[in-house]
């Protein structure tokens, strides 16, 4: 028994984030997650493009499902939007919302080594988010959206 964790022991250290997938997303980790989900909401309901731009992967993919016949010829259509324009229409107040109407929540879904899925409501919308920790920092590197009605 000894000898199988050992060599357990020696293949988390030499394969690179084996050791991660072991462990359970702790307090901190989901925290830190939340929160860059957080600087996103806000941010764009504070009209804050700086707290937008720090939650963002800079090779973001946010993307909107579209039904055919919405203004696109493509079999699948989706709504694409890159991290510039995000910060851009944030820095146009689209979405600023005065405080006491906010009402969004933030749930971690998953944790898996150096990724993780998020889910953000708000009233008007609801994002699916891919996140990835680099060194220290969580970035929101992909988001999947769909409105929940008309603003």
């Amino acid at each position: 028994m000894n000898r199988l964790k050992a060599l357990f022991f020696a293949l988390c250290l030499a394969v690179p984030g084996a050791a991660h997938a072991e462990e359970a997303a702790d307090a901190r980790t989901i925290a830190a997650i939340e929160a860059v989900a957080y600087d996103y909401v806000d941010g764009q309901l504070e009209g804050d493009p700086e707290r937008v731009a720090r939650s963002l992967h800079p090779d973001l993919a946010k993307r909107a499902v579209r039904q055919a016949g919405e203004g696109a010829d493509e079999v699948f259509p989706l709504r694409r939007m890159t991290r510039d324009e995000l910060v851009a229409l944030t820095r146009q107040g689209v979405l600023k919302t005065p405080r006491e109407q906010w009402s969004r929540s933030v749930k971690v879904l998953d944790v898996y080594g150096d990724a993780a899925v998020a889910r953000v409501e708000t009233p008007w919308f609801v994002d699916y988010f891919h996140l990835g920790r680099y060194g220290d920092r969580w970035l929101i590197v992909n988001a999947l959206w769909y409105p929940k009605s008309s603003r």
